[in-house]
């Protein structure tokens, strides 16, 4: 009996240690280098190395705008690295709004390797490194996307932004293996939380969640799920049709014009 019971701790050790070891590889999709900057698309730019308080760098893009009204600092999904999300970043300079933009640890330029720990040490660097840029009398509004959505609510809770944009993101990883009969037995071993919905249980600025109804890879629901934990001011956008890694151009006002109005008012 007694061996029994050691084979099995030695089973789930060896489960455990698996599950560790792969969940950074399931959560995180880093490409590394430059493959594109933003010039020839944005003249006022600029590259910035941010330094993290456990001693990484992190490659940033300041996107400038003459007189633009709002600083948008966004924090882009698991897979790629700036170059890839360089169309979201124009996307946004195109609205006429300044644009800051990251690629965390283990992505594009930057130092080290991604772990959830990591995101939030990022995220604090960032916030550090704008509010040192003197950026006052803006208005400050951060927008995550997907992953990216976990990094903005934690940062909207450690440092309050103006307003806060949550896009094709979802509650916690529990919620997104929920369907995954396998893996959500697996997250049991696992140490990654990603709570997006506890981080925004501390944040009462304005919220707008977007999220599109034939997203395959979050589903649609769990961006209403996410919209019903918000306890402060928050509007919701259906957006019909739009798949996960959807990209709408600078013209779709459909997309743009709710967005202006809400980074000039909030909720």
């Amino acid at each position: 009996m007694l061996r029994r019971l050691l084979a099995l701790l030695a089973f789930l050790l060896l489960i455990a240690v698996m599950v560790r070891w792969v969940e950074p590889r399931f959560v995180f999709y880093p490409l590394r280098g430059e493959q594109r900057t933003p010039a020839g698309v944005v003249a006022d730019w600029e590259s910035i190395d941010i330094p993290t308080e456990d001693g990484e760098r992190l490659r940033a893009w300041w996107l400038g705008h003459p007189d633009a009204p709002a600083d948008v600092i966004y924090f882009h999904g698991n897979g790629g690295n700036l170059s890839l999300w360089l169309p979201v970043y124009a996307g946004i300079h195109a609205q006429g709004y300044n644009v800051l933009g990251v690629d965390y640890r283990g992505y594009g330029a930057s130092t080290g390797s991604p772990t959830e720990d990591g995101l939030y040490a990022d995220a604090r660097a960032v916030l550090a490194h704008h509010a040192a840029r003197g950026a006052h009398r803006r208005r400050v509004v951060y927008w995550g996307r997907s992953l990216g959505g976990v990094v903005a609510a934690y940062a909207a809770r450690h440092q309050a932004p103006d307003a806060l944009i949550l896009e094709a993101t979802f509650p916690d990883k529990a919620a997104v293996l929920r369907r995954h009969l396998l893996l959500r037995a697996l997250n049991v071993f696992a140490t990654y939380q990603l709570p997006t919905a506890r981080f925004l249980d501390d944040v009462r600025v304005p919220v707008l969640v977007m999220h599109g109804d034939a997203d395959t890879v979050i589903p649609f629901e769990l961006g209403q799920e996410v919209y019903e934990r918000i306890a402060g001011p928050k509007q919701f956008i259906r957006l019909p049709g739009l798949d996960h890694n959807a990209i709408l151009g600078p013209d779709d006002e459909v997309y743009w014009r709710p967005l202006r109005a809400f980074i000039a008012g909030g909720a």
